[in-house]
Formats: C-alpha cells, sequence, structure tokens
C-alpha cells in the first residue's frame, strides 16, 4: 500500500508536459526529460516472465506495421534497449514509462499495465517516419475500470476479420471490454450443439422489401466455436475481455423461430425476423425453457472466460404474458406483484445459475424494475438514472445512455456519412460527456465501472460502415474512460485524435470524417447566386476558394456567408496549424445545386423516430438513402426560391415499413388520397398553408429505387417556405424524398 500511495503521489507532483507529444488517451501524468532515442531494426527488447514477453510481442507486431522489426525479445541485454519490468505496488492497468538515450523502460504490476506502457511506447515511436522517441517520464493508469464497445452482430453479421481488427483498434487505444451482442430478434450468431436449428434457422434472413422490388438475398451466418476461441485469446492477448450476451426474456424472436415450444404459443407472421423495433415475442417460464438457456448459457460460459455474462433483460413488453393464463397464475402461485416481478424472479433463476458457475450477471437497466441478484451489474441505456438507481443500491453500474453513447446514430450530415438513426450524436457531444452522476456520493461513485458506447446494426450493413460509426468516436470514449476528468472540444482533441488515425490507417481502419467535414447551406436568392455559409463540429478554420482550385492556407479564410454563384466551383477545407484536414467540400455550383435540397439538406417538420435510412434496391451497388420521421414523413424547404420556379420535381423512394412499434403504429395518419397510390404534395406558407402542386404517386408505386415526379406551380414572387407530405391510406410501404427541385 506505501508504494501505491507513493506511486500516486509521485503522479500529483508531476509537472505538466512542455510540447508534449501527442499520445492517446491522455496519460495521467507526463514530463518531457530531454533527450530521447531512435528506435530501429534490430532494437533489442528485453522481456522475462509470460506477461513481459506477450507486451513485447504486442509491441513488436505494432512497430512492424511500421516498418520496423525489433530483435528477438532476450532476457537481458546491454545498451540502448526496450526493457519490461514488474513491479508490485502500482494501480491495476498503470504502468510507468521512462524513456531516454538508453531506451525505454516499461514497469507495470499487471500484465495490462505492461501492455498499455508498450501501446504508449508505439505511439511515442509512430509519431515520425525516423521513429525518434521523445524523453518522457510517463506515471500512467485508467480513470475507470470499464472502458467499452458494444457490437451487435445479431441484426447484421460482421465477418470475423473485422471483429478481429476491431479488437486491434480497442487495444490500440486502451479499451478493455468488447460486449458482444450475439443474439437478437433478428439473429442468432452462437452454434449451440444441443440445438442446431438455432443457427439452420435463425442465423439467416432476408432483408424487408417495399412492393416492386425483387426480392433481397439470403444473408446472416454464425460464428464458429474455434473463431470464437480464437477471437477471445486475441482480445485477451490486448487486455481486452470479450463479455458475451444472450438476450432474455425479450429480444427472443430468433429462439422461438427455430424453437417455437420456447414461446407463449402466439403465431410469429412470415417475415418478421426482418422488422426493427420492440418485438412483443418472449420466452416463457416452462422448466424446458429453462433446461434451454441453462444449456446455452453452459456454451457460453465455455467458450468465454468473461467473469460478467450479459442477459439483455431490456425492452421485454409483457402483453403476451399478460394474456397466458398459465403465466397469470404462476404470478399468483409465486406470490409476485406483477409481470415486471416475474422478469425478476426469472433474471434471478437466471443469476443463480451463473453464480453456481463462478459467473456475475449483468443486464440492461430493466432488470431493476423487478428485482435482481445482489451481485448483479447494471448497463444503464435509459439515461443515467439506472446508474444511478444501481449504485445505490449498491450494484455496479456500466454507463451507456442513449443517445449520446449510441453510436448508430448519424455523427454527420454530409453525403459520405452510411445510414443510421437520424439524431446527430457527434464527437463534441460524447467527449462532454461525464459518466460520474453528479447526485452520487463518494462511496456510491464507487459502483460506477466506466462506460461503453454502443453500436447497434439495424443500419449498418458492412464491415466498413461499422468502423466508420464507430471511429473517431470509439477514441473519445478512450479519452473519457482513460484520462482524468477534464473539460474538451474537439478541436483540442482533435490535436490528439488525427495523429492516433494516422497511426492505425496500416491497420485498416478508415475512421470518420465528420468531426472535420466542411458542411455548406445554400441561401438560395435566384437560378444564379446565393450566400453559402460553411461550418466544421470542430470548429476549426475553414479556407475556400471559388475558381476550382484546391484550398490551403493562402486561400481566403472563411468567416461569414460568401457570396457565391452559377458557374463558379467551391471548394472548401478545414485546417489545424498548416494540416489540411480530411472531409474537405467541393461542388459545382450548377443550377441544379443552387434550386435543389436533398431530404437531409431539407428539414424534417418533427424528430418523432427521425431514421437516417437506404433504400431497399439493388440488392448490390449504392443505394439512395432517405432522412425522415418514419411517425411523420414531412419535410420543410424554408425560404425557397419560388419565384424562378415553373414546376417542381421530387425524387422519391419506397420503403417497407418494418418496425414493430406496437400500438404506436395507431398514432400515423395521413390525409386520404384522391387516387388509389396517393400522391405528394406541396404547400406554400407552411404544412398547412396552401397546396400548390399534387403529385400522383402512381408512376412510383410498385417500382423499384428512386422515381422522379414532377408537376407545375403556379407563378410566384419572392422566396416561400415550403411543406412536402404525401397521402395513403396506411403506413406501409413508407415513402420518402430523396431529393426535391425547383425547374425554371
Amino acid at each position: 500500500m506505501r508504494g501505491l500511495i507513493a506511486w500516486l503521489a509521485l503522479l500529483a507532483a508531476s509537472p505538466a508536459a512542455a510540447q508534449a507529444p501527442a499520445l492517446l488517451p491522455t496519460p495521467a501524468a507526463m514530463r518531457t526529460t530531454g533527450a530521447g532515442f531512435v528506435l530501429t531494426p534490430g532494437s533489442v527488447v528485453v522481456a522475462r516472465d509470460a506477461g513481459e514477453r506477450n507486451a513485447a510481442a504486442r509491441f513488436a507486431e505494432l512497430m512492424a506495421v511500421g516498418g520496423v522489426r525489433v530483435a528477438t525479445v532476450r532476457a537481458s541485454a546491454t545498451g540502448t534497449a526496450v526493457r519490461f519490468l514488474r513491479r508490485p505496488g502500482m494501480p491495476a492497468e498503470g504502468y510507468r514509462l521512462e524513456t531516454g538515450p538508453g531506451g525505454a523502460t516499461i514497469t507495470a504490476s499487471d500484465n495490462a499495465g505492461l501492455f498499455y506502457g508498450a501501446v504508449t511506447l508505439w505511439q511515442l515511436a509512430s509519431a515520425g517516419a525516423d521513429h525518434r522517441v521523445a524523453g518522457v517520464t510517463i506515471d500512467d493508469h485508467p480513470r475507470f475500470r470499464w472502458r467499452g464497445l458494444m457490437l451487435d452482430s445479431a441484426r447484421h453479421m460482421q465477418s470475423p476479420e473485422y471483429v478481429r481488427n476491431l479488437i486491434g483498434w480497442m487495444a490500440a487505444n486502451k479499451l478493455n471490454r468488447l460486449h458482444w451482442h450475439l443474439v437478437d430478434d433478428q439473429g442468432w450468431r452462437l452454434p449451440v450443439p444441443a440445438y442446431p436449428k438455432l443457427t439452420s434457422i435463425s442465423a439467416w434472413r432476408r432483408g424487408a422489401t417495399a412492393p416492386g422490388a425483387p426480392p433481397l438475398p439470403l444473408e446472416g451466418g454464425f460464428y464458429r466455436p474455434e473463431q470464437i476461441r480464437d477471437l477471445v485469446a486475441y482480445a485477451a492477448d490486448r487486455g481486452i475481455t470479450i463479455v458475451p450476451e444472450i438476450e432474455m426474456p425479450g429480444h427472443a424472436l430468433a429462439a422461438i423461430r427455430a424453437y417455437p415450444e420456447l414461446g407463449m404459443g402466439v403465431p410469429i407472421p412470415p417475415g418478421a425476423e426482418s422488422d426493427y423495433g420492440v418485438f412483443p415475442w418472449l420466452y416463457n417460464t416452462d422448466e424446458g425453457t429453462f433446461r434451454f438457456l441453462e444449456t446455452v448459457l453452459t456454451e457460453v460460459m465455455r467458450l468465454f472466460p468473461s467473469h460478467d455474462i450479459h442477459i439483455g433483460g431490456d425492452e421485454a413488453t409483457k402483453e403476451q404474458w399478460l394474456a397466458s393464463p398459465k403465466i397469470q397464475a404462476q404470478i399468483k402461485a409465486l406470490g409476485l406483484k406483477d409481470e415486471d416481478a416475474l422478469q425478476g424472479w426469472f433474471t434471478a433463476r437466471v443469476g443463480r445459475f451463473l453464480a453456481a458457475h463462478g459467473r456475475r450477471l449483468i443486464g440492461w437497466d430493466e432488470i431493476l424494475d423487478g428485482g435482481v441478484p445482489a451481485d448483479a451489474a447494471v448497463t444503464s441505456w435509459r439515461g443515467v438514472d439506472g446508474a444511478i438507481k444501481a449504485a445505490r443500491a449498491g450494484h455496479d453500474a456500466v454507463l451507456s445512455p442513449a443517445p449520446t453513447l449510441y453510436i448508430d446514430n448519424r455523427q454527420g450530415t454530409g453525403p459520405a456519412e452510411p445510414p443510421g438513426r437520424g439524431r446527430l450524436i457527434t464527437l463534441a457531444d460524447i467527449l462532454a460527456f461525464d459518466p460520474i452522476p453528479g447526485s452520487l456520493s463518494a462511496d456510491e461513485q464507487r459502483h460506477i465501472l466506466g462506460l461503453q458506447a454502443n453500436l447497434w446494426t439495424e443500419h449498418v450493413r458492412t464491415d466498413q460502415r461499422a468502423a466508420w460509426m464507430m471511429f473517431p468516436r470509439a477514441m473519445a470514449i478512450a479519452e473519457i474512460g482513460w484520462a482524468p476528468a477534464a473539460k474538451r472540444d474537439v478541436a483540442g482533441f482533435s490535436r490528439q485524435l488525427l495523429p492516433q488515425i494516422d497511426r492505425l490507417r496500416p491497420f485498416g481502419l478508415k475512421a470518420a470524417t465528420s468531426a472535420w467535414a466542411v458542411t455548406v447551406a445554400l441561401d438560395t436568392r435566384d437560378a444564379v447566386s446565393a450566400l453559402a455559409t460553411l461550418s466544421t463540429q470542430s470548429g476549426l478554420p475553414i479556407h475556400y476558394t471559388l475558381d476550382g482550385s484546391a484550398p490551403g492556407l493562402a486561400s481566403p479564410l472563411y468567416g461569414s456567408a460568401v457570396s457565391v454563384r452559377a458557374g463558379q466551383q467551391l471548394r472548401a477545407a478545414s485546417f489545424i496549424d498548416d494540416r489540411r484536414l480530411p472531409g474537405a467540400y467541393t461542388q459545382q455550383l450548377d443550377e441544379a445545386a443552387l434550386l435543389s435540397r436533398t431530404s437531409h439538406e431539407l428539414t424534417l417538420c418533427s424528430d418523432g423516430v427521425a431514421l437516417d435510412l437506404e433504400d431497399d434496391y439493388p440488392a448490390q451497388g449504392p443505394r439512395a438513402r432517405f432522412l425522415l420521421d418514419v411517425f411523420n414523413p414531412c419535410w420543410r424547404w424554408d425560404r425557397a426560391p419560388v419565384a424562378v420556379a415553373r414546376s417542381v420535381a421530387i425524387d422519391v423512394g419506397q420503403i417497407p415499413f418494418n418496425f414493430q412499434v406496437g400500438a404506436d403504429r395507431e398514432k400515423i395518419h395521413f390525409r386520404a388520397p384522391a387516387t388509389p397510390a396517393g400522391e405528394f404534395q406541396v404547400r406554400s406558407g407552411g404544412c398547412d398553408g396552401k397546396l400548390i402542386a399534387s403529385l400522383p404517386l402512381a408512376p412510383a408505386a410498385n417500382r423499384p429505387g428512386v422515381t422522379r415526379l414532377t408537376a407545375p406551380l403556379p407563378r410566384s414572387t419572392g422566396t416561400a417556405h415550403l411543406c412536402f407530405t404525401y397521402t395513403a391510406r396506411g403506413v406501409d410501404p413508407l415513402w420518402a424524398i430523396e431529393r426535391v427541385a425547383l425547374l425554371p
């Protein structure tokens, strides 16, 4: 203990580093010490025990990607070398890194600390092409024990190669928990030998399509046991624990599709597995069902050594239990209050089974509603209240609140963004989050394990999109989870973030550019001129040109709205120091650009369930994207230059209403159609204003892809607030706007 106190005292005494190297996450304490050394091919790495040798091997792997192959690990060396040393008394996962002319020494008490010291040394050695390591002394340890990401492989399955790459990217940022969502209504990804239909039936599905679109190919799959074991071992070597999740008692459709006797006897409509949302199908509480779950969990524990086993527990709507005389009789016989209490009984039984095998149950915060085993942990997703309730009751908790840490929400508005939930969750939003609720006492705060960001994959159907949605927001999670509490902004964080993205590019990471992308809003005055407002999330300086040349530091610095004219090409980029940042903007300012808007450039009339959706056609290749509120498909174009328009064109697509929203479906209303297929309507003066155009949907009905509809407009002057809606007799299919154009 005295050694630990002295170590922490040293942290407090460490001066702020002058011109400190750009490291991510920020070390707890770092000071520059003068001359360093150059890491060269053949540099010796010294390690003795197994943990030191593992850290040394991981360091060698990282350096090899950058072209430096260090010599074989040895037990001792003279001269310049990298030395790993184990010393008791240091914090969990903590390390000391000292570099100078004689090389580097990494000291830690545990294997994780040795590995994280190696990661920091790799970051230092990757700062320049010459692999010169600055002279520093770093004393470092994480703020939180749980620094994680959740990957949903049930909705859309990622390749084992992607999961392996993800583990590597996480480790390079000192993240240490991969919560792996392997089971949900849409898919089952874990083979269980006793129940083969889980993967032969429920690992596969076809995506939903609107009328007229050809069927999509079968998709899905599962991870073989040997693949899982390989990934678990690969993660463990890099300080990462994979926490598996098997959902219960809700989100059980995949299991019930394969084995209907596990459910409540409620028929499953064909194609339900291609829906998204909150499904009503629950497990029943028969002994046979518990035998099934215990068999599944036994296989989970055989493959995953994680102390924590996640059992879901969220969104278990109780209508099927409410409607079951058998369940109601059981509630009465057990002396329970209601269906929530029955879920608590269900969870407690599963918790006892896990505890008997030396594991701990962890679940989403709904498990608190019906009572929870004393040793259970909670993942708080419905805001932070679940974590507060859990901590006050003596339960450990992980912060994962929606929407802030739900990284399936889009992070930018530009055309490069993939589909996702429509809310904008930027890097700045995540950097502003603190996992410690201020209302907790110091004793209660000790139950806050840390935080994780969740990637749900309803709208993320490729590995490349998963990487884009996760990074760099995952790096902000790493910073919050590791570094001391601090106020952070995107501009300052970019100085650490951009070098880290550069380091990981050779490892296959193609991170999102949203934080630095220049977005442009055009306020069109007429067919030939507009005011262009430029912005970035980072707030970093923007330079632009209007002659088609690439913007540089000598180009005009953006300060206020720029007057632009047809025939010009607007190019813009943000800069940090002399570096041009990713996400540059280029737009030829022709008539089409000035007089049209995509759905992403229009304004949604409401934000009930805003989604950035992808068309269901074609099966392969690029698809159109539509931003809409599925509960109220309605778009606005404020100050539209109607004086120049003689007609309007709307590019529309249809999307299947494959959303499980229960009774809320009845809340979606449309104006009555005048024709069998309905019409798109354009109103001037707002959504209750004058109807100025009606565009029959018949040409687009039962036709895949995007269809252009046109209609004349009455002569007008000036600008007008236009509103776009459609008429329909029901919610399926949804119609959506890809683009609106005013035609002179």
